[in-house]
């Protein structure tokens, strides 16, 4: 094999963990660590808990759907190109599960289970759910249980807070229906029938950002304490946004405008999750 060749297919592989998400779930379950004041290396044992099972819903993904993406021509899929085969995919997303298992219940066997359950949730997405009208519950699920897991993860008797699970799968479900967004009519031609298809392109513009900004409205108020101005602030941009996204949506049907305005919201959720990351837990 060549340099050539085995360089193209490290990226491939690499293309297909689906890198922006995963980063950004690891970067957030890092932070959460941090914020709950997790000694260092048990930082770094959940952030690699993470970061593992990361690797193996995006490969996953890619393996499951192979046979999808080449029916319709996905020429920024890995397995249409060629560079990875489905095979590759399949063993690198089950080798990543059981490193993820093992760096789970290294933090705790209640922290592990929860963390599990999450990446359990998201191959129920790829095997099965992305195609019913539950598609944005392992979403919901996910995205949740991440904080709970990191909370879990320290030991100390503390429990997170249910506004942060609230925020976190509110998070999750809006980032579900915007991705959904500019893949719809190619999921369709396969047989991909989750939430956003069924609701159609105009009403799923509206609820990815709607959803979006109703997580940044929880984080806002779900902290003790006073209102921060910081976070005040990021919440009046973030419904900003998605009145635009929704208006946008609703009048032009075919724009590519309430992805972008949805992913937009969704960064100021995940600022304001960073910076309220030191009240993810209570004590119980």
């Amino acid at each position: 094999m060549s340099r050539t060749t085995t360089a193209g297919r490290v990226r491939g592989m690499l293309a297909a963990t689906h890198p922006a998400p995963a980063a950004v779930v690891t970067a957030l379950a890092l932070v959460f660590a941090v914020g709950v004041a997790l000694p260092a290396g048990r930082a770094v044992l959940v952030t690699a808990a993470v970061a593992a099972g990361q690797l193996s819903v995006g490969w996953s993904n890619d393996w499951l759907d192979a046979a999808r993406d080449r029916r319709v021509g996905r020429a920024d899929k890995p397995t249409v190109t060629g560079v990875v085969t489905p095979r590759m995919l399949r063993t690198g997303a089950l080798t990543a599960l059981a490193v993820c298992v093992v760096l789970s219940l290294a933090t705790g066997v209640v922290a592990g289970l929860l963390h599990l359950a999450a990446v359990a949730s998201a191959w129920s997405y790829n095997a099965w759910l992305k195609a019913t009208p539950l598609s944005w519950l392992p979403y919901a699920a996910g995205f949740g249980l991440l904080p709970a897991f990191v909370v879990a993860a320290t030991g100390d008797g503390r429990m997170v807070a249910g506004w942060t699970v609230g925020a976190a799968a509110l998070l999750g479900v809006g980032a579900h229906v915007a991705n959904v967004l500019p893949d719809l009519e190619d999921d369709r031609a396969t047989g991909i029938r989750g939430l956003p298809h069924r609701l159609g392109r105009r009403a799923s513009s509206v609820l990815a950002p709607l959803v979006l900004a109703a997580g940044s409205v929880v984080i806002l108020a779900g902290p003790p304490g006073a209102v921060a101005p910081v976070s005040a602030g990021l919440t009046a941009g973030a419904v900003l946004l998605a009145v635009a996204a929704g208006v946008v949506g609703i009048r032009l049907t075919h724009s590519r405008a309430p992805f972008g305005l949805s992913m937009a919201v969704a960064a100021l959720c995940v600022v304001q999750l960073v910076l309220a990351a030191d009240a993810v837990a209570v004590v119980g």
